[in-house]
């Protein structure tokens, strides 16, 4: 029985570590790739006359930061809406593009809701419960053909959330969760086999872990 403990012990640390380190590796893999942007003359291993790993993360960041700085001042604003005044008379490319940009500018932002809010939906049929994420809460015209408040809900796979479904779901069909959006992702990347606690309000432990009166920071 010792061995069979052991053996769980050291699978219970290496797994996740080389999980980890498989996806870091990945990656740098990845953003290695970036180096062959540049001319073979500047590539770094043939400045440097070896291959160092994770130079192409350096690079990304560099190209990142300075894109950054260059569209945030009153020059870069100007070319990046001629560039998107260029791009909108492109019939199949505007469409991709303004797509992609509005998705990442409300997932970007600190005051949008989506991906913030953990739903509970009725899903591949009723009586069958999924867990899915609030995209949007303001589809115009689905609310004014259906006569219901809809939620646009994204109902990822498991154990590849990167991948799902896109439902439009009545409000009043809709069970919000206090569980965190970490939280529900460690439980669809883990098939349901972590799962995080849950304290109903006005339990004991509950009322133990809130500060009292007076306390907390400020007090």
């Amino acid at each position: 029985m010792r061995i069979k403990r052991y053996l769980i012990a050291g699978v219970l640390i290496w797994v996740p570590v080389g999980l980890v380190l498989l996806i870091v590796n990945i990656m740098v893999e990845m953003a290695d790739r970036t180096l062959l942007l540049l001319p073979a003359d500047f590539h770094p291993d043939t400045v440097l006359g070896v291959h160092i790993p994770g130079l192409g993360i350096v690079l990304t960041l560099a190209v990142l930061m300075v894109t950054g700085f260059v569209v945030t001042n009153y020059f870069g604003r100007k070319l990046v809406g001629w560039g998107e005044a260029l791009v909108a008379r492109i019939p199949v490319v505007r469409s991709l593009y303004h797509g992609a940009k509005q998705v990442l500018e409300t997932m970007l932002s600190d005051g949008g809701t989506s991906f913030k809010k953990v739903l509970l939906v009725q899903y591949p049929k009723e009586g069958v419960w999924s867990i899915a994420f609030q995209t949007n809460t303001s589809a115009e015209e689905v609310q004014a053909r259906t006569g219901d408040e809809v939620i646009c809900a994204f109902i990822p796979t498991t154990p590849n959330p990167t991948s799902g479904f896109l439902v439009m779901l009545p409000r009043k069909d809709v069970v919000e969760m206090d569980m965190s959006v970490d939280d529900a992702l460690k439980m669809i990347i883990s098939l349901g086999v972590v799962s995080p606690r849950w304290l109903p309000p006005g339990s004991v432990e509950t009322a133990r872990a809130a500060p009292l009166e007076g306390e907390g920071p400020g007090a």
